[in-house]
């Protein structure tokens, strides 16, 4: 057997260099600083936890996105993370207990059997907020207007906001008497978009004609807010549950209009990411020249049952990678000063290397035998000196 470069990583797996890792850090720290100013407080989870634990009301999909092993010391199964959001909702409801409502925050490393089709890593680093404790609309506006800060803070530009909610599909299959087989036979063709298949399939259910004929409108109800005044029509009489989806929608579309006014949105009821796991609306976030959502969220109320407390829940996460691999900020921005210092014994100059550091600049002191490494480094100045004093002189 041929033997693999000890240099190789796994496919999908991969380092950050000292630039993006640089750059990565400082967009981390600005994104935790705004979820700290929206209040929203910091937890660091465990990256390898109890698989039950990882996997509590997150279905088939996320059961195959992790990597599983035996405990050594219980016996059990254990998951690496890949996922956070359960872990925060473990928190929330064993570890802290508030009767308040609960503003919490969370980066960290998450690892993957599989990546996705359009982005090939593993190892995303998952950022993200959940807000527990609140059922109203509210607290579903709030998570989504601080994503939307987010990205503005990362540089992102001409973001667009599709939102969905998962509680009319649900509703209409239960209304419908679809078995769980039927159930879900429709959600993969309606997540395909499969039009000619879904109407066979449609065709082939053992439902009222009515019915038939509005699960085959769900697939064209997607577009502007012209698209809660179609439903409304095509709905009409499903029933209290479809009629409370579609006023959700209402409320968030109009209070993001006078919030955002430049904000691009659209709506699409049969786009049901998260189905077995969300509970309320579902959103998504996406940019023109990226063919993927780069944040995503919804309500996922009661996932907190399994830990002891069944709490209201909303929140949204993203891949800090991704988010930086994105961000418009330019070089010129990004430039940190570096200053180069020369080998030397002189007291004065370790007093002002020192002062330097202090004020959190970079500084490289030259060492022994490497006169030519300057020309390598990326140095905004170098100090020199000029009448006894140590001053930085700037390179261009």
């Amino acid at each position: 057997m041929q033997k693999r470069d000890s240099w190789l990583l796994p496919q999908g797996i991969e380092d950050v260099l000292p630039e993006d890792a640089q750059q990565l850090e400082t967009l981390r720290r600005q994104l935790l600083d705004v979820f700290s100013c929206w209040g929203y407080e910091l937890v660091i989870p465990p990256v390898v936890d109890f698989l039950d634990s990882l996997l509590t009301g997150s279905g088939h999909d996320l059961d195959l996105q992790t990597f599983k092993l035996t405990d050594q010391v219980s016996g059990e199964m254990l998951g690496v993370c890949a996922d956070i959001t359960p872990q925060v909702a473990r928190i929330d409801a064993h570890n802290l207990k508030h009767d308040r409502p609960t503003r919490l925050c969370y980066v960290g490393t998450t690892l993957r059997t599989l990546g996705d089709s359009l982005s090939k890593t593993r190892s995303p680093i998952q950022i993200g907020a959940e807000l527990y404790g609140h059922s109203g609309i509210e607290s579903d506006l709030e998570v989504i207007q601080l994503m939307l800060e987010m990205l503005a803070v990362t540089g992102l530009q001409n973001v667009h906001l599709d939102l969905g909610h998962v509680e009319i599909f649900r509703a209409l299959s239960e209304q419908a008497g679809l078995s769980k087989t039927q159930e879900a036979d429709l959600f993969d063709t309606l997540q395909r978009k499969a039009r000619p298949e879904l109407n066979e399939l449609i065709d082939g259910f053992d439902i009222t004609e009515n019915y038939q004929t509005i699960f085959k409108a769900l697939a064209t109800l997607n577009g502007g807010i012209e698209v809660l005044a179609q439903a409304a029509e095509v709905l009409a009489g499903t029933g209290d549950a479809v009629t409370k989806a579609l006023t959700e929608l209402q409320t968030v579309a109009n209070q993001l209009s006078i919030n955002f006014p430049s904000l691009s949105v659209s709506f699409d009821l049969s786009e049901l990411r998260g189905y077995h796991y969300h509970t309320g609306i579902v959103f998504a976030s996406f940019i023109p020249e990226l063919g993927r959502e780069v944040a995503r969220g919804g309500r996922y109320d009661n996932i907190g049952e399994f830990f002891g407390r069944a709490r209201a829940a909303t929140g949204f996460s993203a891949d800090l990678k991704l988010l930086n691999a994105l961000s418009k900020q330019s070089a010129e921005n990004n430039v940190t000063p570096l200053v180069y210092a020369p080998v030397s014994d002189d007291v004065s100059l370790l007093e002002a290397i020192r002062d330097l550091r202090t004020q959190g600049i970079a500084v490289i002191q030259q060492l022994p035998g490497h006169p030519d490494e300057i020309k390598e480094l990326a140095c905004t100045g170098m100090l020199e000196k000029q009448n006894k004093n140590w001053v930085v002189k700037a390179l261009a």
